[in-house]
């Protein structure tokens, strides 16, 4: 396997030996794959992969809209799926070439019907939550041995972050994910439309943004893992990554992920196939592999974040199955939310929100 790095985006170039007849392009997030099954597909199938990354819906949503985007899978996340859906950037799945849609969790089919109704156009990767990890020590030296790991206070009173800036905060640059945590910490409807509730955000984020060291969507992985940083809020599985580098690595840093008391986002990242996608049967191909038990367990396995298989379960490590922060009890379920995507002019409201948030504006 070759890696070559071009103007940010990673291309991974797999060749199984052979010349193939086919190849499929594939555009997931960064970090979300165990790069062993891109060998795997092409070994198995003889076609050729093409995996790009990127590491904001914004990036891909750009793509998908402008058409001719030349990816045969991509993987947006639910809110984002809609608005796409409703653009008419996917085409229908078919279920035919999908055997492996059985193993599928119908727990879980339900919650991202509310995205695509019969999920009739993506099958779910990973889903999991929005939430604060944090390098235990660091914190509660700084805050106190009480400190507020387990609710938004951490990050959202000045008076801590004030403090916290001392070893380094990040944010996600995701606005569909902020802005909504912020209302609910307000006591809006995280998924309100309003563009009056939604400006309310910028009351939690002014006083906090001189505190703020970075906005971005995958930095903060290897930032709290090295200790370079000391808060992140980001997505559950990559934190629960960064944990894991930090303990292999021995570097005395110990990094734990909380789904604020609060209440925290839940999302899905979905895969769907582009209505002009180059090879439409390739992409049946790859998903229907994605599907497969054992495959779809080892992405977990790998990536530490739960996914919308259930006949992988059997086949995933303790650590994750038996993990709550990546699969949440029932009761811990009941208080995450979700939120649907912004009708057009509300989105341009939320855009120029969130680039006064990040300015300090």
């Amino acid at each position: 396997m070759t890696l070559k790095l071009t103007t940010g985006v990673a291309v991974f170039a797999l060749t199984a030996g052979a010349a193939s007849a086919q190849e499929v392009r594939v555009y997931n997030w960064s970090d979300y794959i165990d790069e062993d099954l891109l060998t795997q597909f092409e070994e198995e199938t003889g076609i050729d992969l093409i995996y790009d990354v990127f590491d904001s819906n914004e990036v891909l949503e750009t793509k998908m809209l402008a058409g001719s985007s030349g990816y045969d899978v991509v993987v947006p996340t639910g809110t984002f799926l809609q608005r796409q859906i409703q653009a008419g950037a996917f085409q229908k799945l078919d279920t035919e070439q999908l055997p492996n849609l059985d193993n599928m969790w119908d727990v879980i089919e339900e919650r991202t019907a509310t995205y695509d109704p019969g999920n009739e156009y993506s099958i779910n990767y990973m889903w999991g939550t929005t939430g604060i990890g944090v390098n235990v020590g660091r914190v509660q030296e700084i805050l106190g041995e009480d400190a507020p790991l387990t609710s938004w206070d951490l990050v959202f009173d000045p008076a801590n972050m004030e403090q916290l800036a001392e070893c380094g905060v990040h944010f996600l640059d995701a606005p569909a994910e902020m802005i909504p945590a912020a209302l609910n910490y307000l006591g809006e409807d995280p998924d309100s439309h309003d563009p009056e509730v939604i400006a309310r955000a910028s009351e939690v984020f002014e006083p906090i943004r001189p505190y703020i060291q970075k906005f971005h969507s995958s930095e903060y992985i290897n930032a709290l893992a090295n200790g370079d940083i000391c808060v992140a809020v980001g997505w559950s599985g990559d934190i629960l990554q960064a944990r894991d580098r930090a303990a292999e690595a021995g570097n005395g840093v110990e990094i734990a992920y909380n789904a604020p008391d609060e209440g925290a986002q839940m999302w899905f990242d979905q895969m769907a196939i582009p209505v002009d996608a180059p090879n439409p049967e390739a992409a049946h191909t790859f998903l229907n592999f994605i599907m497969d038990a054992e495959n779809m367990a080892q992405a977990s396995n790998y990536v530490y974040y739960a996914n919308g298989n259930e006949a992988s379960q059997e086949y995933l490590n303790e650590d994750v199955i038996g993990d709550p922060a990546i699969y949440p009890s029932e009761a811990a379920l009941d208080n995450l939310f979700t939120t649907t995507p912004y009708p057009p002019r509300v989105q341009r409201d939320v855009t120029r929100l969130w680039t006064a948030i990040k300015s300090g504006v």
